[in-house]
């Protein structure tokens, strides 16, 4: 494959779900994919809690900001992955779509985060198997 794929990861607030998910991609996919992820309603920041769960395994989310989801980002985009923000995403024809149904993060302690990081990145995962010509080797 000689063009990287890229994936958009969407949320409403671009705080939690989607956050771990594009550092997971970022992390797993080592370079072998574009990452973004943005936001219907981006949040001020970052939930604390899904940030201190991806450091509990060694992933510093600490510098993202929430992005504001743009046609643009869409559009750039080879797979589309939203996460609850429903009618609100652009839909562009020839780009693969998914819906992940994930709790929402928000407003809960890193105990209540973990399970749904840990099911983000058995997703993430199956995604990169789907997107590299080798599949992830971890």
């Amino acid at each position: 494959m000689s063009v990287k794929p890229s994936v958009l990861f969407v949320c409403v607030h671009n705080a939690g779900r989607s956050q771990m998910a594009a550092a997971f991609l970022t992390t797993l996919g080592q370079g072998a994919i574009e990452v973004r992820s943005a936001g219907s309603q981006p949040a001020d920041q970052v939930n604390p809690a899904a940030v201190e769960a991806m450091a509990e395994i060694g992933i510093d989310m600490s510098a993202e900001i929430p992005k504001i989801l743009t046609t643009e980002a869409v559009k750039g985009s080879d797979v589309v992955i939203t996460m609850g923000c429903g009618d609100e995403c652009p839909y562009f024809p020839g780009k693969r779509y998914e819906d992940w149904v994930l709790e929402d993060p928000a407003g809960k302690g890193v105990e209540s985060v973990r399970p749904i990081r840990d099911e983000i990145k058995t997703r993430v995962e199956a995604l990169i198997a789907s997107l590299t010509p080798a599949g992830a080797q971890q």
